[in-house]
């Protein structure tokens, strides 16, 4: 524990210029260690995988539940969408019309605004999900205007392998595209989910307002 409060102290530090919002990925903790870093100041967790994600949720104190924020940043299959909206305050990992409009229909269900972001594949990695540039462009307002969601911005994953120039290349475009659809569409946007453990000084040089730590901060 020592160890997890010197590192997020030190990463606190490095950002603090940046204000952005540090999403702790928990995906590999049960509920106990979701409580230790709730009592350490963390109130935003990203989790991958829904099922799991749910059950642990569902086991915290009332208190975290209500005061903490739970981000989906795993892949999001349509069959899982009636567990997510909802739980999550946050999905991360919309990649196309078809899941956004499922959303849309269970969010109308029960009631809800659901918030959400675009996920945007620039590098064109085929084995990652996520819209190209111009797919995005494409999709953009029908999805924007889908009843009972949200679009807050867009996210965006790097390949693993990137260099840092290829970094700075990659994430540059992703506020462009941010920029571009703001202008484009008249709407206001406010969150670009990028950068994680390798990566994260780079994505907030870049214009990144979330992002999503794991291994850096539990090593």
């Amino acid at each position: 524990m020592d160890k997890l409060i010197e590192n997020y102290e030190k990463i606190k530090a490095q950002i603090a210029p940046y204000n952005p919002t540090i999403v702790a990925v928990t995906k590999y903790f049960d509920e106990q260690q979701i409580i230790k870093y709730y009592k350490l100041g963390f109130r935003d967790f990203g989790e991958n995988r829904v099922k799991e994600a749910v059950e642990k949720i569902q086991k915290l104190p009332e208190e975290i539940r209500e005061s903490s924020r739970f981000h989906l940043i795993g892949h999001l299959q349509t069959n899982k969408v009636k567990l997510a909206v909802g739980v999550f305050d946050l999905i991360h990992s919309v990649d196309s019309l078809k899941l956004a409009q499922a959303i849309s229909i269970e969010a109308q269900k029960k009631g809800i605004n659901q918030k959400i972001l675009m996920q945007v594949n620039n590098a064109g990695e085929e084995q990652k999900s996520g819209f190209s540039p111009e797919e995005l462009k494409r999709e953009f307002k029908e999805i924007y205007n889908l009843p009972s969601i949200k679009v807050i911005g867009i996210m965006n994953m790097a390949p693993i392998d990137s260099n840092e120039e290829e970094l700075h290349r990659l994430f540059k475009n992703i506020k462009q595209i941010y920029d571009e659809l703001q202008s484009e569409f008249d709407v206001e946007l406010k969150h670009i989910s990028m950068g994680m453990s390798r990566d994260y000084k780079i994505a907030l040089e870049e214009g990144a307002t979330i992002i999503r730590l794991g291994r850096i901060l539990f090593e």
